[in-house]
């Protein structure tokens, strides 16, 4: 099993257990112990990691930080736990305190669901007050998986962790400021736009209108974004499934048969809406001369609806009552209008299986 699969793995455990985790102490048997050994280290070896590691601090002898993983018997990173309930934000200053004492260049804070990381980039032997990096190991991203990887003890290259920490801090808190920017924009980022597009002095008043125009294109954009990413991604399935079509001996007859781009944009619309409750392995297409036909597990008597592109007006042909029911339609996203009917007509065969 590999790093990514087994921090899924990880997550998936904790999402399933947290709830019957009731100590701080089980905590860390149940989740922050098999993460460092996702990290590749071994947790009942002691010069390799330290539990309850000792961290004088000035006159105050015995204080002790939760877990720090060591080499060459000093401590490279110190990991403070707490329940996995518990809110972050208020402990930081403990891990603070044990990290100016000792002389790892790492700091952990983490209740084994929310991790954050810590270093020295402000100041060197004085740990920063923000994360350089954090998240959540039952919704970890693969780009922070990737990230995480560089703290495997078979990676694990101090000057490039620490090149990796200050290229993440700054960029998370230029995301921050653009996320703040976006959502609230200020006078001067919108002075900044306004500026360029607007022909005259740009007065309190038009600055004030510009901020809903700054918010709204910022929206604009991610939304067209995504859609010409989706429509990109749904062409190339496209084309794919078309020449594996046509890569097919078919009779002279079904030669005949053309497969439009709209049918096939139909056809995944109709995927998209059931998938939700039903595998898309399952929703398949034939086609005819006359009518696009999508079935349920490639089953002439599971019908869920029927295409009809192939003429001057645009009909889809639903199947959740007991007859055929045609229904015109403008354009091709007009279908969304109709998932209801379509899960209907789909756990109807569903629902005769038993399952």
């Amino acid at each position: 099993m590999d790093f990514k699969d087994q921090l899924k793995q990880l997550g998936e455990r904790v999402a399933k257990l947290k709830d019957q985790i009731q100590t701080e102490e089980a905590t860390k048997n149940a989740f922050i112990m098999p993460f460092i050994q996702c990290l590749g280290y071994d947790v009942f070896n002691p010069f390799e990691v330290t539990p309850e590691f000792i961290a004088d601090i000035g006159i105050k002898k015995g204080e002790k930080v939760d877990y720090a993983i060591t080499k060459d018997g000093k401590p490279t990173i110190l990991i403070e736990c707490k329940h996995w309930s518990a809110d972050l934000d208020p402990h930081n200053s403990q891990l603070f305190r044990y990290f100016h004492c000792t002389a790892a260049r790492f700091g952990i804070l983490t209740n084994g669901i929310h991790y954050k990381f810590y270093t020295d980039l402000v100041e060197p032997n004085k740990m920063d007050e923000k994360p350089f990096f954090e998240f959540h190991i039952d919704d970890l991203k693969d780009t922070q998986a990737e990230k995480l990887k560089e703290f495997h003890k078979s990676y694990f290259d101090l000057d490039k962790i620490i090149t990796t920490a200050s290229e993440l801090k700054y960029t998370n808190e230029i995301k921050n400021i653009l996320i703040q920017e976006l959502n609230d924009p200020s006078d001067d980022f919108t002075r900044y736009f306004a500026k360029i597009v607007y022909p005259s002095v740009v007065t309190a008043k038009v600055l004030e209108q510009f901020k809903g125009l700054v918010k709204r294109s910022y929206n604009q954009f991610v939304n067209d974004t995504i859609s010409e990413r989706l429509k990109s991604a749904l062409n190339n399935q496209q084309q794919q499934e078309i020449k594996e079509v046509t890569e097919i001996e078919v009779p002279i007859e079904e030669a005949k048969i053309v497969t439009t781009e709209e049918e096939l944009e139909g056809y995944h619309i109709v995927r998209s809406l059931l998938r939700q409750k039903i595998s898309a392995s399952r929703i398949v297409f034939r086609d005819t001369q006359s009518y696009m036909g999508i079935l349920l597990d490639d089953n002439n008597r599971k019908p869920l609806c029927r295409l009809h592109f192939n003429g001057k007006k645009k009909y889809i042909s639903l199947f959740d009552k007991e007859a055929e029911e045609k229904i015109e339609i403008k354009v091709v996203d007009d279908i969304f209008e109709y998932g209801e009917q379509l899960m209907v007509a789909a756990m109807k065969y569903v629902g005769t299986e038993g399952v």
